[in-house]
């Protein structure tokens, strides 16, 4: 990969230290207290809302049918083991303190898990643009703004791949890079757990929701309940997947409040249940009741791991929504709040059955047994509320999943619109949410059972908690150069326990299981068309690239003139000239008298100044007056209308001429190599340009600007004379800076007359074939699959944020 642009060495005024930015990309440093405990209390109400109703179903999960209670209180207590070790050991031990410190860039995820290590190691089957920019390329962006003359620590595969952690790091780093295998292991188990956690997203709703109105058993007769519980559920998810377009920052406000009282309420239910029933239930709290439980109940407490399995339900989401908040802040919500009632809740149910075994069908309705037939409508009523909370922190974290897809190439581009002007991760995706909707209702109706739905969760849970386990593994090798046993006892460990549950979850796949690994298959398979399409796409492009000795030797054989105006070519490649335009001048020979190649990068951070927007560099010797320029966007960027664009674009080029930024321009044999040390930070707004009618006569004020006027030949062809122009065009000068010299005056003068002219837009439209003599498989997936997928998903970046005044579509057959 090439290195990143170099950067103008002198940092602009004002530019915030490093905790600033890191405050603003939501990261742990710089972030003020008070904003944390904000971040920590709407943790409550969309990351812990799913861990917090796994006590809805839980015990009857596990005593569904695989162990039969008798008069002792042995299979309770074991249960009850099994709920405490494994919420200490997983929630807590190895999400809270050691998972949530692997964020790449205040991202969590299987796919950040997956973006972190190829940073570390070159292991990515990604297109390199996309990798760079998943990398973190725009890292002085983040730690001291574009144009600091200390690059950032980790800035790319060009900077952290050097020399970086010796030892096993470098050994592991070696035979990753080594063995293509390897990688598509790697590629493939990312994958897997972002599409295990869609499926969750699918499931966890369904279950939430559905036991939550089960409670209705309680309270109404048989024959009638079963009538009321299915459209009350569809009602409630219809709902809350209405709810997702204001965003998490005020629905994790108006969500948190459920939480807390939900957490409430089953905290004094269980203490009181203790007292008033089994105090001794916390010898349960012993690890050798586990051992005494799976001894007594053999296979089928083996198999009731399956329903024991969803009291860690939503463990995943701490992570995976750690974009939307911040670690701290999720470890404060777990550890003072979450962690402790949820023990005092299963505690509290425990012993509650210890003291009522021949309550046949109480064992089937779970929850709602425990609680005191008193408040059994109001905990009815809050618990209701409770699961739609729960259902959130699946719903934001597959947004986060299918961002970070988005990002790196993995998935069909998607409408993303970020709600919070403060965090990065704070997104909704309106045809995400609306596919979860119709899934998740069509799951509910199509099961109508707890059972099923629960195995079905269960499966999704465990498999994602596995992917986190394997990718942690390399992590604390590669990203952290700890020791290889450490990371070996890591797998060891936590894969040992989580390998468990999986087995017993797995096992039940013709009960419900089946569900999650259909629909991880269907995304898994879209995920993998898509990303192989993008790739030998890029591919094609990279290969096809022209220099800019093959643009230059094009004039004397096919007689190539210059039109007046300026030709804008929109292009994804941050290097070298498109196909898309070498494909334009050989069939019509004739180009604007000022050409610019744009690229739109967007880069996650909220704003970007205005003066680190333009990175201009030029392409060929100076009199050939052809530019390359990227304009860098932060995801809470609003995009100026079509004429303010226009004005910024152009003034930046004049910036660029006027600074000197561009002594380098000879043309040499390597030119590409060396054009991206070429580019530099343009900071607008020292240039002005006025636009006026053609009668205004051009006199400013002397004391105040100077004005560049003088018109110069061009050493090119003479561009045609325009008819009719009706505005005039003038840059104006700050009147300290000194007077430019004739060359710069002559190349002023020639982009005022351009831009008189006007400004055309030539965009792509490329359309993807297989090549012919390719296999049918092939042919199927690029012709008919992935041409589909491109046809319904949104177009390029550039194709929605930049104005069409004067558009011209170039299409071109890409056959890969």
């Amino acid at each position: 990969m090439k290195s990143p642009p170099a950067m103008d060495p002198e940092a602009p005024p004002g530019t915030p230290p490093d905790d600033e930015q890191e405050e603003k990309r939501g990261g742990r440093k710089g972030v003020p207290w008070r904003m944390t405990l904000s971040l920590a209390y709407q943790s409550l109400g969309v990351v812990y809302g799913d861990l917090s109703t796994s006590p809805l179903y839980v015990y009857k999960a596990a005593f569904a049918e695989d162990i039969q209670h008798t008069e002792s209180n042995e299979e309770i207590l074991g249960v009850l083991s099994f709920v405490f070790w494994t919420l200490t050991l997983v929630p807590l031990l190895k999400y809270v303190c050691i998972v949530l410190r692997a964020d790449d860039h205040g991202e969590g995820g299987t796919f950040a898990l997956y973006s972190l290590l190829c940073r570390h190691a070159r292991a990515a089957l990604l297109p390199p643009g996309r990798a760079a920019a998943a990398a973190g390329d725009d890292d002085d962006l983040f730690d001291a703004g574009a144009g600091a003359k200390k690059a950032a620590p980790e800035n790319g595969n060009a900077v952290t791949l050097g020399g970086r952690g010796g030892g096993a790091a470098a050994s592991v780093r070696k035979l990753l890079e080594k063995h293509k295998v390897l990688q598509r292991v790697l590629l493939v188990l990312a994958l897997v757990g972002t599409c295990m956690v869609i499926g969750d997203g699918v499931l966890t709703p369904a279950i939430s929701v559905f036991s939550a109105v089960s409670g209705l058993e309680l309270s109404m007769e048989k024959e009638h309940h079963k009538y009321v519980e299915l459209p009350i559920a569809c009602i409630i998810l219809v709902c809350l997947f209405a709810l997702q377009h204001y965003g998490t920052h005020r629905v994790g406000f108006i969500f948190a409040p459920i939480v807390i009282t939900w957490l409430l309420c089953i905290s004094m239910i269980g203490v009181y249940n203790i007292i008033h029933w089994e105090p001794t239930v916390y010898r349960a709290l012993s690890p050798y009741y586990m051992y005494k439980f799976l001894k007594k109940t053999q296979r089928g407490g083996w198999m009731s791991l399956g329903g024991i399995l969803l009291c860690v339900t939503g463990s995943e989401a701490m992570f995976a929504d750690l974009g939307h908040f911040n670690q701290l802040s999720i470890q404060i919500a777990f550890t003072c709040m979450v962690y402790p009632a949820l023990i005092l809740a299963y505690m509290g149910q425990a012993a509650y059955l210890c003291r009522h075994h021949t309550m046949e069908s109480d064992y089937r309705i779970g929850f709602y047994v425990s609680v005191p037939e008193k408040i059994r409508w109001p905990v009815l009523a809050i618990a209701i509320l409770a699961a739609v909370v729960g259902s959130q922190a699946v719903i934001t974290g597959t947004f986060s999943m299918i961002k970070q897809c988005t990002s790196l190439g993995c998935f069909p581009r998607v409408k993303i619109v970020h709600t919070s002007a403060k965090v990065h991760g704070q997104i909704y995706i309106p045809e995400i949410n609306w596919i979860l909707m119709i899934l998740c209702l069509a799951v509910t109706i199509g099961f109508r059972d707890t059972k099923h739905l629960g195995n079905a969760s269960g499966l999704a849970v465990i498999t994602v908690m596995l992917v986190t386990t394997c990718l942690m593994s390399l992590v604390i090798v590669l990203c952290w150069h700890k020791s290889i046993f450490l990371a070996i006892g890591f797998i060891v460990f936590f894969g040992t326990i989580e390998a468990l549950y999986f087995s017993a979850a797995l096992i039940k796949f013709r009960e419900g299981a089946w569900v999650p690994i259909v629909l991880a298959f269907i995304f898994m398979l879209i995920m993998c068309i898509w990303h192989y399409g993008t790739i030998k796409k890029y591919e094609f492009d990279v290969e096809s690239k022209v220099s800019i000795n093959w643009l230059l030797g094009l004039g004397p054989n096919l007689g190539i003139v210059r039109v007046r105006g300026i030709g804008l070519i929109h292009t994804e490649l941050e290097t070298g000239i498109p196909a898309i335009f070498s494909h334009f001048v050989t069939n019509l020979p004739a180009f604007h008298q000022v050409l610019i190649f744009m690229c739109i990068k967007n880069v996650p951070i909220p704003h970007v100044r205005p003066e680190e927007r333009f990175l201009v560099g030029r392409i060929g010797p100076k009199e050939y007056r052809i530019y390359r320029c990227i304009v860098r966007y932060g995801y809470h960027d609003f995009h100026k209308d079509d004429m303010e664009f226009e004005k910024e674009l152009v003034c930046s080029i004049a910036e660029f001429i006027r600074s000197g930024s561009s002594k380098l321009n000879g043309l040499s044999d390597d030119f590409d190599k060396d054009e991206e040390q070429r580019m530099s930070v343009v900071r607008t707004g020292s240039i002005r340009m006025l636009e006026e009618d053609g009668t205004v006569e051009n006199t400013v004020g002397p004391s105040h600007v100077r004005e560049i006027q003088s018109p110069s030949p061009s050493p090119m062809p003479p561009p045609a004379a325009a008819v009719g122009v009706k505005k005039r065009v003038r840059f104006v000068l700050p009147a300290a800076s000194p007077k430019p010299n004739a060359g710069v005056q002559e190349e002023l003068q020639e982009l005022s007359d351009a831009r008189e002219a006007g400004m055309a837009f030539i965009l792509g439209h490329s359309h993807v074939k297989a090549k012919s003599g390719s296999s049918f498989l092939r042919r199927f997936v690029i012709n008919f699959c992935y041409d589909f997928l491109r046809r319904n998903s949104r177009g390029p970046n550039y194709a929605v944020t930049i104005p069409h005044a004067s558009t011209l579509e170039v299409g071109m057959m890409y056959y890969v």
